[in-house]
């Protein structure tokens, strides 16, 4: 249950200002059918982060838990580092080619490419190791992406404009580097069962 919790917080926190909620932004506005745009973020972000929880887990098996705890650890001090930098959705990053295939589709497609090597699909990938539990990783990353991404849809540029990003990132910064050091330490070890 541990895996399922920190891995909602974790992605919750660190979506916050992400290009792929700047994406549900862009989406919701263009196409105007909200249960769509959300269904499709549903569906890519299980696929991605299916995916990238699963290697984790893979990942961890192969190296040995000592390394594995260090690469770990490391990776969550650098996503600390790295959330704190807001992401800002690139002219090129809107998505164009799929757009007439309508929005479940446009977003499901915009979406899974988006978040392939985004700090959240790392952070999922990292968390799979962490735990090795694919299921409630896989299933807290996903959660998270929602809770932060679907009032995006519903609600527009009107709530990201009154969101304090900032806090938000720092936040989030704080929660990566605490897993790191936690990784890093015997309280993480003892924490993990290791």
């Amino acid at each position: 249950m541990d895996s399922l919790l920190v891995s909602l917080a974790v992605v919750t926190a660190a979506e916050i200002g992400d290009k792929t909620q700047l994406l549900a932004l862009l989406l919701a506005a263009k196409f105007r059918k909200p249960w769509a745009v959300v269904a499709g973020i549903l569906v890519a972000t299980v696929a991605n982060h299916g995916l990238a929880a699963w290697l984790g887990v893979e990942v961890a098996r192969w190296i040995g838990p000592e390394t594995m705890r260090w690469i770990v650890g490391l990776s969550f001090i650098s996503m600390a580092a790295w959330t704190l930098v807001p992401d800002k959705m690139d002219e090129d990053d809107q998505p164009k080619m799929w757009e007439k295939a309508g929005p479940f589709v446009a977003t499901t497609i915009a979406f899974f490419l988006v978040e392939i090597g985004d700090k959240t699909q790392i952070a999922t990938l990292a968390l799979g190791a962490r735990f090795g539990d694919l299921l409630f990783v896989t299933m807290g990353t996903t959660l998270g992406m929602l809770i932060a991404d679907v009032p995006a849809v519903f609600v527009g540029n009107a709530m990201a404009e009154k969101l304090p990003l900032k806090l938000v990132r720092m936040v989030a910064a704080a929660l990566f580097a605490i897993l790191g050091v936690l990784a890093l330490t015997d309280v993480g070890k003892s924490l993990a069962g290791a």
